[in-house]
């Protein structure tokens, strides 16, 4: 531990500084108004006009409420769910009913729920165990019933059911030994069915009258099969667009004429992959796209749409979404992120061109003290460019360059996936570490996904190798920069983030003062025993990507970028925290890394949720273990901490182990059990 104080005294005395001035300029936010349940989320207009919808908490659990539009005062809750919180919902295209997945404790076996607008009526519509439902299409026009995929029948692949939203029958379209997804048009008719290959490619079959064709129609090589995909249909038909990276680097938007074939690019950049786009709900043509590389920009390409982008880019400060839009498409809800601030929906006219301010969604945020964000590019040691996001306590940057006045500790916040990526805008954890003393840098390393083939292509076979050495860059960089300083650097991340937190603790011991990981895998071997049967699609293309545990080769490269096998090496302050349901990384990813560590006597505190998955979903258990986190980091760091009160009121906290080496938490634990068994009930 000695190196966690061979600071110099003007290290120390700088840091010190840097902390005073961000506490006399940034008052303590309190953990629950960064990370409690949202006043409203999700904002939604239904397809008809006539109702307005959004997550708010009804009895401390987020539910579903309309409210009309002429009078959004009259909300009321429309559904009563009390153990799972609602995070996903969409109307029906009657706009009779509103339609919601949710799964139990975390196990992700997502099922489909209705509730009746006008009744409050719920319905269970695939009323099955051990199932995950994906919904395949949903049309402007057919109005009466979706296309859903089922996994009931074989855990590995989904049929394709229709579901009529009336009576709740599903009738069988097409049984599923095979095909990981389906292109549906604005019929509801199954157009195209894509097929994994054995070398991780895919092939794309034609399908006519819910028959697969013998033989693809086109085929995609393992190096584009991540970037190229069938993504939709106009609404005649004779349009199917397309990401594709064929051909170039960065995947463009492409419109294929069904009836010739021809294909014509409509948008590319060379900076980042073409991935979101607005469709007119009147003929499902692409009217807009956006490009995020740095930030998200969105260009026109039907000049009716051009005035209602540049009235909302003019009248609206931060980054714009349009969320939803009616049939009709004369009525919009847009969001606007404001980075250093809380969300603000709207609901839009396009004829009379107004603005109508609905809600924040945490407006108890309005009054604090929030930090900016900064888009920077950051090289890596062999050339590439991770797109990063750093955040800096407010207060600790007078003249705005950019660069504290003094280093400052920093946390290298590591996204998930790998395959996935941090994006620029209001960032809770940014905002909470930034609050509690602590710059935050969030790097998109290489296997990132949305910067081109080539650059997700980098990180294959490099977990623990140079998608590592992409994070210590990283830090350098920080550190190069008058950020931070090497010893006050910590790293903390969940799913790909909790293994490079592991990573990071064990391959490299020394570069790191302490570590976070949540629902992090330590056996990258193990880890690919145990993913859910319907990965089965993309399971290829993760042995490309990651190791192939059929063959010996594989399972050495594997073994040799687990961190379990490296855990007597550990000689820094770790926290772990783990859902015990998760689907993804099983619990034994955390529990094996802890026992390593106990035979060897190496400090850590293991964190367990028993009602939770791959991640935490209840705000009340985000909350309590964030309260351990800032005790934590504030002991190794140095930086501030709210007092744990009543942090674990609510949660279903467990420490199995550790407990005695995190900062007051055996003391917290022993004040929730006592109020815990002092509760009515209890």
């Amino acid at each position: 531990m000695r190196r966690l104080f061979a600071a110099s005294a003007i290290a120390i005395f700088t840091a010190a500084t840097a902390l005073a001035a961000v506490a006399a300029e940034a008052p303590l936010i309190e953990r629950t108004k960064l990370f409690g349940n949202p006043s409203r989320s999700q904002g939604r207009i239904s397809p008809d006009g006539k109702w307005l919808s959004w997550l708010a908490p009804r009895d401390g659990m987020m539910n579903i409420w309309v409210a009309p539009t002429a009078d959004p005062t009259k909300a009321r809750p429309l559904t009563t769910e009390k153990v799972r919180p609602i995070r996903q919902y969409f109307w029906s295209p009657d706009a009779s009913m509103i339609l919601f997945i949710n799964d139990k404790g975390g196990d992700e076996n997502f099922l489909l729920y209705e509730v009746d607008v006008a009744t409050g009526a719920q319905k269970l519509l695939t009323p099955f165990e051990k199932t995950r439902v994906q919904v395949f299409g949903l049309s402007r026009h057919v109005k009466d019933r979706i296309l859903v995929g089922l996994n009931n029948r074989d855990a590995h692949w989904h049929d394709v059911y229709s579901l009529d939203l009336k009576t709740g029958q599903l009738s069988l379209m097409l049984k599923n030994d095979g095909f990981g997804g389906f292109g549906v048009d604005d019929q509801l008719r199954l157009r195209t069915a894509s097929k994994p290959r054995p070398d991780g490619g895919t092939d794309i079959y034609r399908v006519e009258n819910n028959q697969v064709a013998a033989e693809p129609q086109e085929s995609i090589g393992f190096e584009d099969s991540a970037d190229t995909a069938p993504v939709g249909y106009t609404a005649d038909g004779t349009t199917l667009y397309w990401v594709d990276s064929r051909g170039r680097d960065t995947a463009a938007l492409i419109a294929q004429d069904t009836r010739t074939n021809k294909r014509t690019v409509i948008a590319e950049d060379s900076r980042a992959d073409i991935t979101e786009a607005m469709e007119s709900p009147i003929t499902g043509r692409v009217d807009a796209y956006g490009v995020n590389y740095l930030k998200t920009e969105w260009t026109a390409l039907d000049s009716t749409i051009k005035p209602d982008l540049d009235f909302l880019r003019s009248h609206l400060k931060g980054q714009v979404s349009v969320t939803s839009r009616t049939d009709a498409d004369d009525l919009w809800t847009v969001a606007v992120d404001p980075v250093s601030g809380p969300a603000t929906t709207y609901l839009y006219d396009r004829k009379a061109k107004r603005l109508t301010k609905l809600f924040v969604n945490r407006p108890e945020l309005e009054s604090a003290t929030l930090a900016g964000m900064q888009p920077v590019e950051i090289k890596t040691r062999d050339g590439l460019t991770e797109v990063s996001y750093l955040t800096l306590p407010p207060g600790s940057d007078a003249n705005g360059d950019g660069v504290p006045d003094h280093p400052v500790p920093m946390v290298l916040l590591v996204h998930g996936g790998p395959w996935g990526r941090d994006e620029y805008g209001y960032n809770g954890m940014h905002q909470w570490l930034a609050n509690r003393g602590y710059a935050v840098l969030s790097p998109n390393y290489r296997a990132s996904t949305g910067f081109g083939k080539k650059y997700l292509a980098a990180g294959n076979l490099q977990w623990g190798l140079k998608m590592h050495d992409d994070l210590i860059d990283a830090a350098d960089w920080a550190v190069k920069k008058g950020v931070t300083t090497r010893e006050k650097v910590a790293i903390m991340g969940g799913s790909y983030g909790g293994y490079a937190t592991l990573a990071g603790m064990t391959f490299t011991p020394d570069r790191f003062a302490c570590g976070v990981d949540i629902v992090g895998p330590s056996n990258l071997n193990t880890l690919l025993e145990s993913i859910p049967a319907y990965w089965i699609a993309g399971r290829e293309q993760m042995y490309r990507r990651m190791g192939d545990p059929r063959t010996p080769e594989g399972q050495a490269v594997l073994k040799a970028a687990s961190p379990l096998f490296k855990a007597d090496a550990i000689k820094r302050p770790l926290l772990i925290g783990q859902g015990a349901n998760d689907p993804r990384v099983n619990q034994r990813e955390a529990s094996q890394i802890v026992a390593a560590m106990k035979a060897k006597n190496i400090p850590v505190t293991y964190i367990l949720f028993p009602d939770e998955g791959h991640g935490f979903a209840r705000p009340e258990n985000n909350i309590a273990f964030y309260a351990i986190t800032e005790q934590f980091l504030g002991k190794c760091l140095g930086g501030r901490a709210e007092p744990y009160g009543k942090a674990f009121a609510g949660s279903s906290i467990t420490a199995p182990y550790g407990a005695e080496f995190a900062p007051g938490l055996q003391a917290a634990l022993a004040d929730h059990s006592s109020a815990a068994g002092a509760a009515p009930g209890h």
